[in-house]
Parts: structure tokens; sequence; C-alpha cells
């Protein structure tokens, strides 16, 4: 039992600290769309400024979620007790969670982006007008 509280607490920090990472870039606005960390709900998703303000409302909470998982696991390895993990993991995606969502609702609330003509297209010409949205 030892082994698989030690082993999953290892896993729960390293957790905690990826948590801690993406909120405190993402709160600074350093964190950029891409397809595995941070808020990637279709909301946030839709642009670099919807995924930025996502992910800058919901750093916070990520950061706390974090430290709440790291506490938890750290807890854990010094009582070799699964309790303390457990609390902690629960924690840590409660908050996480709540966070995205907050996020998502930042993002939401953003205007929908203009459609936009390819890079040297002047208008109907080149089939641009088949390509914007009306």
């Amino acid at each position: 039992m030892n082994l698989a509280v030690t082993t999953v607490s290892v896993v729960v920090l390293i957790v905690g600290l990826s948590f801690g990472v993406v909120g405190a870039l993402g709160l600074r606005g350093a964190l950029r769309r891409n397809r595995f960390f941070g808020v990637r709900t279709e909301a946030a998703m839709r642009s670099d400024e919807a995924f930025t303000l996502a992910n800058r409302v919901s750093g916070l909470p990520t950061v706390v979620a974090g430290v709440v998982g790291i506490l938890g696991a750290a807890t854990s390895l010094a009582l070799l007790s699964i309790v303390p993990l457990a609390v902690g993991v629960v924690g840590m995606l409660a908050i996480v969670v709540a966070g995205a969502a907050t996020g998502t609702k930042a993002a939401d609330a953003l205007p929908e982006p203009e459609p936009t003509l390819p890079a040297g297209c002047a208008g109907c010409a080149c089939g641009g007008c088949s390509l914007v949205k009306r």
C-alpha cells in the first residue's frame, strides 16, 4: 500500500505543479493558443483574444488548484496516508473545473470575431466571397 500511495502522490504532485505553471502563464497572458494546455473549450478556441481572456480568468483558480494538489500530495507522502491525497485530488479537480467554467463564460461573452478574407485576396475575384460567412 505504501508504494501505491507514494506513486500516486508523486503523480498528483507533478499534475499539481503542471496546473500551477499553466495557471501562472494564463494569468500573465503568456499562454498562447495551443492544443494541449489551458482552457480549450469551443468559446475559448474561437480566437486568440478569447483564448487569452479565458486563461487569464481561469489562471488564479488553476494556480490555487495546483497548490491544493501539491499540498495534498506532500501531506500524503509525509503521512503515508491516502486520505490527504484523496482530499487534494478532489479539491484540485473541483477548483480547476470551476475555473475553466468561469474562463469559458468570459470567452463566450466576447463578440464573434469578424470573418477575414485570405491574405492577398481582393474580394470576390479570388472566391473570397464564398469564404466569408453571411
